[in-house]
């Protein structure tokens, strides 16, 4: 992957999260302190504010420098958390990378996140997009084969983060300020973890020519603004 190929997939993850700001912040104020989407927002400009010095360096550099960013820019706990997965892959994933690399690397960082936060799988966390994701991903192989086409892939794995995300709707929250709800927070799409699953498809829509935010829908529950 070339620095331009990378500049496009940054323009597009940032991009959508600007454009989901309202989703977010509707999401976490049902069931956090409702600043997610704004510290997400400011991530992502900061990030774009530093696009031309990002579209000189190699991937890893690049996602290296959006981790620190991340971590320097975003509030609460989201900026350890994105910023810490941003690092972790830097150093995990080899360049250009393969799927089966990405899964390696995305299990790095879900280890790395784990020591972070004490979270597991299961508790409404990110990390309930990252597993499902890493395990489409896994399923390739060393080879790149399984059966997958690269646009078949794509779509799999942006449907999976999608769904994923939804799924902790029905999860106990176990961590953050949601875990104080009890009960009340079933129901509840986690923030974080759409944050995550819309950078996934924004990814995958970039690779496969797509415009930022394209066909996102909109998880049930957050603010009426119009889906992308």
């Amino acid at each position: 992957m070339n620095p331009t190929d990378h500049t496009a997939l940054i323009r597009h993850a940032t991009q959508t999260l600007i454009d989901h700001v309202e989703e977010l912040t509707a999401l976490d104020q049902a069931i956090g302190d409702g600043d997610h989407g704004l510290n997400m927002r400011r991530g992502a400009l900061a990030i774009q504010a530093k696009i031309g010095a990002l579209a000189g360096l190699s991937l890893n550099e690049a996602l290296r420098t959006m981790g620190l960013t991340c971590m320097s820019t975003i509030g609460g706990s989201s900026g350890p958390v994105f910023g810490t997965l941003l690092v972790t892959l830097a150093k995990e994933l080899p360049d250009p990378p393969t799927a089966a690399a990405l899964a390696a690397a995305l299990d790095a960082g879900i280890k790395a996140l784990t020591r972070l936060g004490k979270a597991e799988v299961g508790q409404k966390t990110l990390l309930d997009v990252l597993d499902p994701v890493r395990i489409v991903l896994g399923g390739v192989g060393a080879d790149g084969g399984g059966g997958h086409t690269a646009d078949g892939l794509l779509t799999r794995v942006r449907q999976c983060g999608f769904d994923s995300a939804q799924a902790t709707a029905q999860m106990d929250a176990i961590k953050g300020r949601a875990s104080f709800l009890g009960e009340r927070a079933l129901g509840h799409v986690d923030p974080g973890s759409r944050s995550m699953a819309l950078i996934i498809a924004a990814v995958c829509d970039s690779l496969q020519g797509a415009p930022p935010s394209s066909h996102a829908p909109q998880a049930p529950g957050s603010a009426s603004t119009p889906s992308a």
